[in-house]
């Protein structure tokens, strides 16, 4: 212990152990799991984040070692406590430089926000000497005047590689690429369950991953397109979630995104005239149903369903606007009053 305790000291962090934990200290390989609750207070004590107040709730944080996150000074001290142990580590400027970023980011999550909201354009080091505001008064303070931080750290569990499911930010390429299938798979399996909203957010997942991959590759380019080749039918699926949810406007941005790359999918404009239907786009759900007969005449019998209904539902809410409007337009005015002068 204190043989750690010297080389953080030479490392520019100074360990103050709080609440001693149990068992023997982990191995901490890369691909371990750590979940602790962090404070961060200036050396004065301003206390400038809670893990256990954040956005109103009781949250600790999680990181999986050796994929090289933005606070290095966390992953280095989580490694020489015990779980359950309770500990303060003051680190010197060169640990903190980044901490606006990081705090930046961990406010957004745990508002919902994109936890990159503010960072797409510029690189962390290059936002550090930088004028750019991070939205938050404290923060940008302590961007502006780097100094020391003090951790407050209570380590909750380890749990190591192979033991839980990760996340998908923490995949690497290689692994949101093979959980892809299962993931659809889930997505399909909850569809048939009737349970819509669950299967909605596994293909949005889904899709997520596959464009995280894509966002890599250039347009075009062979990995590129069958990247998109398999984002295709989950967002046809997440589409079909959509029209029975009533996101029509949602469904028929999609599949026009679709259609116009894949100018024969019938699916896509099968479901894009299902949407303009239900929004009473009559002249577009007629185009996208020809279109459908043109690709697949098979589907004849489907089409001229939706089309008798679509037509049921446009006579009845004409003969509802009739009555609406009936006698609006026949109104007599009262004779005018005598008046006497």
């Amino acid at each position: 212990m204190e043989e750690e305790a010297r080389k953080l000291l030479e490392e520019g962090i100074v360990k103050k152990l709080i609440s001693p934990g149990k068992g023997e200290l982990s191995a901490f390989p890369n691909g371990t799991k750590v979940v602790f609750h962090y404070r961060t207070s200036l050396c004065d004590g301003t206390v400038l984040d809670d893990s256990r107040t954040m956005g109103g709730r009781d949250k600790p944080m999680e990181l999986i070692l050796g994929k090289k996150f933005k606070l290095a000074a966390w992953e280095r001290v989580l490694i020489t406590m015990r779980q359950g142990e309770v500990a303060e580590f003051t680190c010197e400027n060169k640990h903190t430089a980044l901490y606006p970023l990081v705090s930046q980011s961990l406010r957004n999550i745990s508002a919902g926000k994109d936890p990159l909201e503010g960072q797409r354009h510029c690189c962390g080091i290059a936002q550090i000497h930088s004028h750019h505001s991070l939205g938050h008064k404290d923060l940008d303070h302590l961007q502006a005047n780097p100094q020391p931080l003090l951790f407050t750290i209570e380590l909750l569990e380890v749990l190591p590689p192979g033991s839980f499911q990760l996340d998908v930010w923490a995949m690497t390429d290689e692994e949101k690429f093979a959980l892809v299938p299962q993931i659809h798979e889930e997505g399909n399996s909850l569809f048939k369950e009737g349970k819509i909203k669950e299967a909605t957010e596994k293909y949005y997942n889904g899709i997520a991953c596959l464009k995280n991959l894509q966002m890599k590759e250039h347009p075009g380019d062979e990995v590129w397109v069958k990247l998109d080749q398999m984002i295709t039918p989950l967002l046809l699926n997440f589409c079909q979630c959509k029209l029975l949810q009533g996101q029509y406007y949602e469904v028929i941005e999609h599949c026009s995104a679709i259609v116009f790359k894949y100018e024969d999918n019938v699916k896509a404009f099968y479901k894009r005239a299902k949407a303009h239907a239900a929004v009473w786009n009559e002249v577009e759900a007629r185009a996208d149903f020809n279109k459908v007969l043109e690709l697949d005449p098979s589907l004849g019998p489907s089409v001229a369903k939706e089309l008798k209904a679509m037509e049921y539902r446009i006579r009845n809410k004409e003969k509802e606007e009739k009555g609406r409007y009936k006698g609006l337009f026949n109104y007599t005015e009262p004779p005018a009053a005598a008046t006497t002068g």
